[in-house]
């Protein structure tokens, strides 16, 4: 079904893969609410509940949510804090619950939603350094695959697109970060994170987008989009 003249929300949107999603969604007819770190911190419930009545009181009902607010830290598990820890969590895995459970009643008097969680590969598989992070993503993909069994028999659709390294300012800080642990050149290093990821390359914001527009638009429900190659999970 078509995205014109729905109701938008995405979080995280203001730079990266989420602009991209909402450049995406208004070029194909939605009014877009952008829920940004500058508007509201996800893991707040007070704030993401000022913020959604902002979006509401503009545009009316959310009928699109798009979970994409996250953050990453990397640190071995010694050097893992508790604060790292519960910040990871708390702003891609309970951001994704809070933003989600705040949309959900609109859904339901509609009899019709869709929600896509913008998770990770580390959401579907391990890697050093990032324990706090693949545990958030694969909750937000748990998350996803719970809601869809809920949700189903309310008109309402969940899935999760799982990214690997995709071209953003992210990903660039992290280029950076292995160029001055290592020594790698810059080519070295962005060929190493390539390599990691599905066909060898690295994604681009606009192909993730693509692949949200696809979730909302198509039929599925429960399963996670992996990108680049777009394997369904």
């Amino acid at each position: 079904m078509s995205v014109a003249g729905k109701h938008a929300v995405v979080t995280g949107g203001s730079r990266g893969i989420g602009q991209a999603i909402a450049a995406l969604l208004a070029r194909h007819g939605a009014h877009v609410s952008v829920v940004s770190r500058a508007q509201a911190d996800v893991g707040d419930e007070t704030q993401v509940r000022s913020a959604f009545a902002a979006c509401r009181q503009k545009y009316g009902p959310i009928a699109i949510l798009v979970n994409n607010a996250g953050i990453a830290e990397s640190a071995p598990i010694a050097r893992t804090t508790t604060e790292m820890w519960n910040r990871t969590i708390a702003t891609n895995l309970t951001g994704t619950f809070l933003c989600t459970r705040e949309s959900v009643p609109d859904m339901e008097g509609a009899r019709w939603g869709r929600i896509v969680n913008v998770a990770s590969t580390a959401g579907l598989g391990g890697a050093p350094y990032i324990s706090a992070y693949c545990a958030s993503k694969h909750g937000v993909v748990g998350l996803t695959r719970a809601l869809a069994v809920e949700l189903a028999r309310s008109g309402i659709t969940v899935n999760a697109i799982c990214p690997g390294y995709t071209e953003t300012e992210l990903m660039q800080r992290a280029v950076e970060n292995i160029v001055s642990r290592t020594g790698r050149t810059e080519a070295e290093a962005r060929e190493l994170m390539a390599q990691g990821n599905p066909q060898g390359r690295i994604a681009t914001v606009d192909e993730v987008a693509q692949g949200v527009l696809d979730l909302i638009e198509g039929p599925h429900n429960g399963v996670a989009l992996v990108l680049p190659g777009g394997a369904l999970v």
